[in-house]
């Protein structure tokens, strides 16, 4: 492989470069306040991207022990379908593949939308909606929608850079 297939290689990522490094956020949302942790690292000679995250959740009335959150996500381009593709592996069982469907880098606006989750019920969809404000910040929106039900927000977080790209 030459130079330039490397190059050219690396740059089929560039949507998500941003998001390189590690990350500290706040959440609220259906199951309560969290705090997480989130990293992205590029992988297997710069081909995929890495995404990891932890989020613990406050004790709530719901959830008097309070929660630990945790996935592991791998984003790669397809060739084929000329499309980006994120692989998401929870600790509850589920395994959602999303599809890049928005993204507007003026606007600094990204969202995934899900083509298949794993291990729920059939006709459910889930929905990750990604708005940069700066370098060194951006809000995360995820929102999941029941068979023939309108999509309704699950969690909302704030991530702050804590070291990498920025």
């Amino acid at each position: 492989m030459n130079d330039r297939n490397i190059q050219d290689r690396q740059d089929i990522l560039e949507p998500f470069r941003y998001f390189l490094g590690e990350w500290k956020g706040k959440g609220d949302g259906k199951n309560g306040f969290s705090q997480s942790e989130r990293r992205f690292d590029l992988i297997l000679n710069d081909n995929f991207i890495q995404v990891s995250n932890r989020s613990v959740y406050e004790p709530q009335k719901r959830n008097p022990s309070g929660e630990v959150h945790e996935d592991i996500g791998f984003l790669s381009y397809d060739q084929g379908r000329e499309q980006y593709v994120m692989r998401e592996f929870h600790n509850e069982g589920y395994v959602n593949q999303y599809v890049l469907e928005t993204w507007d880098p003026e606007e600094g606006l990204m969202i995934m939308s899900t083509e298949a989750i794993e291990n729920i019920p059939p006709g459910w969809h889930a929905r990750t909606t990604y708005k940069i404000f700066s370098d060194y910040e951006f809000q995360e929106t995820f929102d999941l929608a029941g068979p023939d039900a309108d999509w309704t927000c699950y969690i909302t977080s704030e991530f702050h850079r804590e070291k990498g790209k920025g």
